[in-house]
């Protein structure tokens, strides 16, 4: 039978002057099964269906690449706050691209799994060669391309990752959350949780943007956490063209 398929197939290439295929992993037994699944009430549609899909791939690749995940959710949660914060101020970006920051912010240090130097180029490699169901192969360019850039030099045409992304709007997309991604990674440079949220106040006339950091605990003055948002926050402010200034907010402490 698959001898049979693959004389079938290389004709059709044959005729059809194609040199390569695209194998899906996923065909009329996994669509039978989400139709039965939407005709009994277990899910509401498949849009929703396909978010799940996107989600329990990208933790499995987060799995079998031994990234400490309290780690990188901590920083997803500071990503997408950061991003939601700054919409309608700093950028017009759709919530739909959550997803793609949400997916770099949890595989940005999967490059560890191959070297701690230059980790954040191995987190591209593995990123881009790993089969994240329910994205396209353009959102996986761009979700290892944030990955990429949360550390070290900023997106530049030279490279040749950058110069994968061919749509400008796709480049441009990259710059902003790559940026927000580095910002978040700083805010858990310890990895223990030491900050509990953050705040953005934005003034559009002076360029001024103040983000103010809550420790967890009052007696933490999360001085490396602070350290490292300095050392990251140029290529967030070149970015959006503005000044960071990092104000950390004292805990308030209740007495039961």
């Amino acid at each position: 039978m698959i001898l049979a398929g693959a004389v079938v197939l290389q004709e059709a290439m044959t005729l059809l002057n194609a040199e390569s295929i695209t194998v899906c992993e996923r065909s009329l037994r996994e669509g039978v099964i989400v139709d039965w699944m939407l005709t009994h009430g277990l899910i509401e549609d498949r849009l929703r269906y396909q978010g799940s899909v996107r989600q329990r791939s990208v933790l499995k690749t987060a799995k079998k690449y031994h990234v400490n995940l309290q780690h990188s959710e901590r920083v997803a949660t500071f990503a997408l706050s950061l991003f939601e914060q700054t919409k309608g101020t700093l950028h017009n970006w759709d919530t739909e691209v959550h997803q793609l920051l949400w997916a770099a912010a949890i595989l940005h240090n999967c490059g560890h799994y191959i070297s701690h130097s230059s980790h954040h180029k191995h987190s591209y490699y593995l990123v881009r060669n790993s089969e994240l169901l329910g994205y396209t192969e353009t959102e996986i360019e761009i979700i290892a391309n944030i990955a990429r850039y949360h550390r070290k030099s900023p997106p530049k045409k030279k490279h040749e990752n950058y110069r994968n992304l061919l749509d400008k709007e796709h480049r441009l997309l990259v710059n902003h959350l790559s940026a927000i991604l580095r910002l978040a990674t700083a805010l858990d440079r310890r990895q223990i949780g030491a900050i509990s949220r953050i705040q953005c106040d934005y003034n559009p006339q002076t360029k001024d943007f103040k983000l103010r950091v809550y420790p967890l605990h009052a007696n933490d003055d999360c001085s490396l956490e602070l350290w490292s948002l300095d050392y990251s926050k140029e290529v967030f402010e070149t970015e959006f063209n503005l000044k960071i200034t990092v104000i950390l907010e004292p805990t308030v402490v209740t007495v039961g």
